[in-house]
């Protein structure tokens, strides 16, 4: 057997220099020497002659990635030190048995937690409906939102540049597989689910008209979320660039996800949307129900915090900042609330600094408004108001002049 380096050098090896650097045992009858390392992988070469038979194959050695292995040990002269980890065993070693463990106590601890583990399936529930209809794969959805995101932004979400000669190509391959995949996991929403307006006979067309509905609506929310970042690159004079607002800050993507999960909402979609945007709230830290609905020339600073509930209307030219809140007033109700509006409404052109809750359905911010940082919001303002906290009792004083009164201790 030759063995030849990474370069296709030849290396001679010698029985001697295998049991220097090899401490292990030899193996009877050993065909094979471990070679001496000499910079990165090795890989073995049999002569064009040789006979594979099963028996010889089953003498070649394991592969072994020495980059892997010795990455952080000290070289010594005679190249890195090798470990029973760092080849494979010897199989005389293995025959005897004593590079082996006993497992059966650990095979019997795995089949005590298995049973454990069934009967709470069996009992408390929350398991996939694995004989029938599954739900919708989380793990897919989130692979089609990525894939959206490469349609409706190409080349900012990818780690190689599209080339203009490609463009159609990439654009229409990309098209054909979120279709295929969209078309299936709605499908399996709708069975989950199905809303009135879809009779259970038409689920699957259906599934495809609202797939290649979505498809249809990216151009128009390209458009939209193109003032989204507009209103960012204009509201933050830390933005060096559109393309930086692109590539660069959480909220793009995470408004970007809201709107699509939204055509989706308003398609009637059970479980699919809020996959969506609960993807990107765990990512950017905003949470936007895709049910919410917000016009153009949106942009939250900062994100972290925000929350915007399910029937919440935005307007245009609305700007917020990090911790704001659109949120129900009570929820105490629970499900009888649903459908009911139970989020605020907030008008055109207004700006809403950091921490500030604003509740209920009925509450409406009219257009041209500011509320300031950490306000507490329950009734309607008018439009061109300012909404600012007062007496917050806040004091600010020299920290020479500032005496500590002295404990009062009585023994």
């Amino acid at each position: 057997m030759k063995l030849v380096d990474r370069h296709g050098l030849k290396v001679n090896q010698t029985p001697r220099t295998r049991n220097r650097l090899d401490p292990r045992p030899a193996c009877e009858n050993e065909s094979v020497k471990i070679p001496r390392p000499l910079d990165g992988l090795w890989r073995w070469q049999a002569p064009a002659t040789a006979t594979r038979t099963p028996e010889h194959r089953a003498r070649l050695p394991t592969f072994v990635d020495l980059t892997r292995h010795t990455s952080g040990r000290s070289f010594p002269s005679g190249g890195p030190a090798w470990s029973q980890r760092d080849v494979s065993p010897c199989p005389s070693l293995l025959a005897s048995g004593t590079q082996t463990k006993d497992t059966s106590s650990v095979e019997n601890t795995i089949a005590q937690l298995t049973e454990k583990l069934l009967a709470s399936y069996r009992e408390v529930g929350g398991i996939n409906h694995l004989d029938g209809q599954n739900l919708p794969s989380k793990r897919a959805i989130v692979r089609i939102t990525q894939e959206l995101l490469c349609l409706l932004f190409p080349g900012f979400f990818e780690e190689r540049p599209i080339p203009s000669a490609q463009i159609k190509t990439v654009t229409a391959r990309r098209l054909r597989t979120v279709a295929t995949a969209l078309e299936r996991e709605i499908y399996r929403s709708l069975v989950y689910m199905p809303p009135p307006e879809y009779p259970r006979k038409s689920l699957r067309s259906a599934a495809r008209s609202i797939t290649l509905g979505l498809l249809d609506s990216l151009p128009r929310l390209r458009e939209i979320l193109q003032t989204d970042i507009e209103a960012a690159y204009n509201g933050d004079p830390a933005a060096l660039s559109r393309e930086e607002v692109i590539v660069a800050y959480p909220f793009v993507e995470t408004i970007a996800v809201q709107r699509l999960a939204h055509e989706l909402y308003l398609a009637k979609v059970p479980l699919i949307p809020r996959i969506m945007t609960e993807w990107a709230h765990s990512r950017s830290g905003m949470d936007l129900h895709p049910g919410a609905q917000i016009g153009t020339h949106f942009f939250v600073d900062h994100c972290t915090g925000t929350v915007v509930g399910e029937t919440a209307v935005i307007g245009n030219h609305v700007k917020m900042y990090q911790g704001v809140g659109l949120v129900a007033r009570s929820l105490a109700a629970g499900q009888a609330l649903k459908g009911q509006k139970r989020h605020p409404t907030i008008e055109d052109h207004v700006t809403i600094y950091a921490g500030a809750t604003i509740m209920g359905g009925d509450t409406v911010v009219g257009a041209g408004s500011t509320i300031g940082a950490n306000v507490f919001l329950t009734t309607s303002v008018p439009p061109r108001s300012l909404v600012v906290q007062k007496d917050a009792n806040i004091r600010v004083m020299s920290k020479g002049e500032h005496v500590r009164p002295e404990p009062d201790v009585q023994i």
